[in-house]
């Protein structure tokens, strides 16, 4: 099989379930921006300081790609047959966040994002995953979309925050705190 069919061409291509979209449609964009988050946290994955998170960082590339799919499937059409998203792996993620925030010291200040090449990139993460649910939200008040998909989103992206600063703690960096500017 061909990687390329030409049927997107013309600037559309097709749900699952068999509609044709406008490529620019808020679906395409919610799991185009969802994929674009999986890059991200597969960047994450190859990090040095997150190799004994990888198995957690690919169930969560997993998990997206499940996402995607139901974000992909074309309203009303239960019947394709696609993986399924559940409450444990929301709880997944709340479960992963609180083992790391045990070592973490108390949050007093926002923190700016850096400090170290590989925190930037989950900070990145973060802000890609809180796109994909903002495009979602938008999707989901003209179309049906699934809770469970922004409810991931939004779980994930505190996810990404809380490992962006385990990350800053396990490579010894800063986490540089936001001073607001003083009148």
């Amino acid at each position: 099989m061909k990687i390329y069919t030409k049927t997107g061409d013309k600037g559309s291509t097709s749900l699952l379930g068999g509609a044709r979209v406008s490529k620019a449609h808020l679906r395409i964009e919610a799991y185009g921006t969802v994929d674009e988050l999986n890059s991200y946290i597969g960047l994450l994955r190859d990090q040095p300081a997150n190799e004994q998170r990888k198995d957690l960082l690919k169930t969560i590339q997993d998990r997206l790609f499940t996402l995607g799919a139901e974000l992909a499937t074309e309203p009303g059409k239960d019947k394709v047959v696609k993986p399924d998203l559940f409450d444990s792996d929301v709880q997944l993620l709340e479960t992963e966040m609180d083992k790391m925030e045990a070592d973490l010291p108390t949050l007093t200040n926002f923190i700016l994002p850096g400090g170290h090449q590989s925190v930037s990139y989950a900070h990145i993460a973060r802000c890609v995953c809180r796109r994909a649910e903002r495009i979602s939200v938008a999707l989901g008040e003209t179309e049906p979309v699934a809770e469970i998909v922004t409810q991931y989103l939004n779980r994930l992206s505190d996810f990404l925050f809380v490992l962006g600063r385990k990350m800053a703690q396990d490579l010894e960096a800063e986490e540089v705190k936001w001073e607001p500017r003083k009148k």
